[in-house]
């Protein structure tokens, strides 16, 4: 038995473990929560002290003691058949999963589709039985996030409200993927670029609307607002949209379509309708999907880095959930954006 045992009392303490390690409380605290916020050699350090001296944490004391539940809330606010349609999301649960593969955190999915949904939302976070909340799919006008705000509670979103957004979140450059996809149609010779929005209460749609913009300025293109369609991110969606624009302006030869499921609606409108793709209209979605993939022709697409915005959001929040604080070194919220890239196939 080693002495740290004997001084203990035969249950090694997290003290212990620091001194073994060579660390202070906290970092140990940290590498034994799962918070990614501490060196290779750190976290190999502790682990090992743990292993020698057969540490367990006391999850009950610890609960108890820090007000903790190990367990962690990814919100969307969407209707189940919403999620369940979507890749999207199903790329970010992999994300978080992988993020938390390595901790003790527990992970609750919940669908916020209706009012009375969000209502025991609501009620289940002020009893706080979740350590931090991770928020996809926000609208401009939800009051979750200022909930989750007034109650202190952690929370990472994936994307923003606003310019001015006060949460730490993480996103893919929606505008510069935009404004690639666009840029790559207007080099291919295309002169009445349509666009397919997904939501303009989602600060990411807009973001791409400006980067469609943009591009149009860029290439010398006068913008029409005939050529501009909203939508709302489904295949059904972009069924609608290209439909009205078709009706608006026969003569489009090409859409950028602000996901990959609305391009798959526009291409069956425009295979209907007799239009050629990429011949008569060239095609460019968003997400770079398995449905980008498998359509045919294959879709060109912006590739955003999905999974691994699930693993970020994941890994600052567990950063603020150990006591971090959340912000860069000049105090301003985080707000990270990763980088997009095209992805040219067929369809353009």
């Amino acid at each position: 038995m080693t002495a740290a045992r004997v001084r203990s009392g035969g249950r090694p303490t997290l003290e212990e473990v620091a001194a073994r390690a060579g660390v202070g409380r906290g970092t140990a605290s940290r590498v034994i929560n799962g918070s990614p916020r501490v060196s290779a050699h750190t976290r190999e350090a502790v682990e090992a002290a743990v292993a020698e001296l057969g540490y367990v944490p006391n999850r009950a004391a610890r609960a108890l003691a820090g007000n903790r539940t190990d367990a962690i809330a990814l919100v969307v606010p969407e209707s189940e058949s919403r999620f369940f349609a979507e890749p999207y999301f199903s790329d970010i649960v992999r994300g978080v999963g992988a993020a938390l593969a390595d901790t003790e955190m527990q992970l609750l999915l919940t669908l916020v589709g209706s009012d009375r949904e969000r209502r025991r939302l609501a009620q289940y976070l002020t009893a706080h039985r979740v350590d931090g909340v991770l928020l996809v799919s926000v609208h401009a006008d939800d009051p979750l996030p200022d909930l989750l705000e007034q109650l202190g509670m952690p929370a990472v979103m994936n994307g923003r409200r606003s310019a001015t957004e006060p949460l730490p979140s993480v996103d893919s450059d929606n505008f510069e993927g935009a404004r690639a996809a666009v840029e790559h149609l207007a080099s291919r010779g295309r002169r009445s670029i349509a666009t397919i929005t997904g939501r303009l209460d989602v600060y990411a749609s807009q973001r791409r609307l400006d980067g469609y913009r943009k591009a149009l300025s860029e290439a010398g293109l006068e913008p029409d607002e005939q050529l501009i369609a909203p939508a709302d991110f489904s295949e059904e969606g972009g069924v609608q949209a290209m439909r009205q624009l078709l009706a608006r302006r026969p003569d489009v030869d090409a859409v950028f379509a602000a996901s990959d499921l609305m391009a798959a609606g526009a291409r069956q409108v425009l295979r209907e309708a007799g239009r050629r793709i990429p011949d008569d209209v060239a095609l460019v979605g968003f997400d770079d999907s398995a449905v980008a993939r498998h359509m045919d022709p294959a879709l060109t697409s912006v590739r955003q880095p999905i999974e691994e915005m699930g693993r970020t959001m994941t890994r600052v929040l567990l950063e603020k959930i150990a006591g971090e604080s959340g912000t860069g070194e000049s105090g301003e919220r985080q707000q990270i954006v990763l980088p997009t890239e095209l992805v040219v196939r067929d369809s353009s």
